[in-house]
């Protein structure tokens, strides 16, 4: 029975005794029905206007998370290792399957340049969408002697896949005729060929000029199904970006405010503290956010901002 209905009934059988005959039970009664009043009245303001909020239309999809070296340099690459571990080990705290379908070193070896990590499970993507921005990191690097604090910054972009093969996508996102497909052979650093057969592959979808190219794998097939998983996320997430302005035209400030353009959060070492600019949020526990079990903190005070403004925008039609 849920926790309203047995609020109410406990709240019926209760009320007779408000007129008993022994004064010390009208006043437990008294007690008791007041209490039940005040939990039924909390779970009514909080659980009924969420049901007003449409659902997710991405609530069961994975998601891909780039994640790409900003300003900084061996600092920045640094910080993308560290949010690559973080997003890993929260995904695979909720259960979620994790593969890192790209890589790149950082040219002096520390740290990643790029990346591109892989999140199968239902809701993965509802749970790392609001990572997409700017992250910022303020720390004393390694090789600094004189102790200055450095600022470095690292690009994140979540995606939402669905499972789909190439060219059968449900949601017609793409075509299979305005994709051009281009193999060639996987280069490394330098630009010098790694293999001696064309297993690399490049994607173009030729109508927004998305471009995707694959070479982790020595197999020409698996790249190109790795690629075509990347192109529809893409498109997939241009679509929704799509859908939330048209729908959103008249909150111009939510819609600035998801923006991957800005800065989304700090991350500072010396004050042991990470703060979400969107919601002015901060956690003073920086080790159990990049553990990956302290992100959630964040993601549930993100997600209730955006169920408020959700339901403002309801109530205001």
């Amino acid at each position: 029975m849920p926790m309203h209905q047995r609020s109410r009934s406990a709240i019926i059988e209760t009320a007779p005794l408000l007129s008993d005959p022994d004064p010390t039970m009208r006043s437990l009664a008294s007690t008791e029905q007041s209490q039940l009043m005040s939990a039924l009245s909390s779970h009514l303001s909080t659980t009924f206007p969420s049901l007003l909020i449409p659902p997710s239309s991405t609530c069961g999809h994975s998601a891909i998370i780039e994640l790409k070296a900003g300003v900084g340099g061996d600092e920045a690459a640094l910080f993308v290792s560290d949010l690559l571990r973080m997003y890993g080990r929260a995904a695979e705290a909720n259960g979620w399957q994790v593969e890192v379908i790209t890589k790149e070193d950082n040219e002096s070896g520390r740290g990643t340049k790029n990346s591109v990590m892989e999140v199968k499970g239902e809701g993965a993507y509802d749970a790392f969408r609001w990572e997409s921005g700017v992250h910022r990191v303020q720390r004393v690097p390694e090789t600094e002697r004189s102790g200055r604090v450095h600022t470095s910054t690292a690009a994140v972009v979540v995606l939402p896949l669905s499972q789909e093969t190439p060219g059968s996508s449900s949601q017609q996102l793409y075509d299979i005729k305005d994709v051009k497909v281009e193999v060639m052979r996987a280069r490394g650093a330098g630009g010098q060929h790694v293999n001696k057969t064309e297993s690399a592959v490049r994607l173009t979808h030729v109508p927004t000029g998305i471009t995707v190219s694959m070479q982790d794998e020595r197999s020409q097939h698996r790249n190109r199904d790795k690629a075509f998983q990347v192109l529809s996320a893409r498109l997939l997430d241009r679509k929704l970006q799509q859908e939330t302005t048209d729908r959103r035209s008249v909150r111009r400030a939510l819609v600035r405010g998801a923006d991957r353009s800005e800065k989304v959060r700090t991350y500072n070492w010396a004050q042991g503290r990470v703060t979400d600019h969107r919601i002015n949020f901060t956690i003073n526990n920086l080790e159990a956010v990049l553990e990956g079990n302290g992100l959630g903190v964040i993601t549930e005070a993100l997600k209730r901002n955006h169920d408020a403004a959700a339901m403002e925008e309801v109530l205001e039609g």
